[in-house]
């Protein structure tokens, strides 16, 4: 079975935010992780060197494979 490419680091969600360059940009993504924070009940993780995730969920297939 091939194996998921995406998966979560110990990267500072906080410190690659911060390294936004954008400062409106910057600020968006800090009230979007409030949001989503409040919304999934999770705190942010980074998954790979560029994408915040919330939790995760184990899919599980008719044909009994768990991803």
């Amino acid at each position: 079975m091939a194996e998921n490419k995406t998966k979560p680091t110990e990267m500072s969600v906080t410190a690659y935010i911060d390294a936004i360059p954008d400062a409106a940009k910057r600020a968006d993504a800090k009230a979007l992780v409030k949001l989503m924070q409040g919304v999934a009940g999770e705190k942010p993780k980074m998954w790979g060197p560029s994408i915040v995730g919330f939790g995760s969920y184990h899919y599980k297939y008719e044909s009994g494979i768990c991803r």
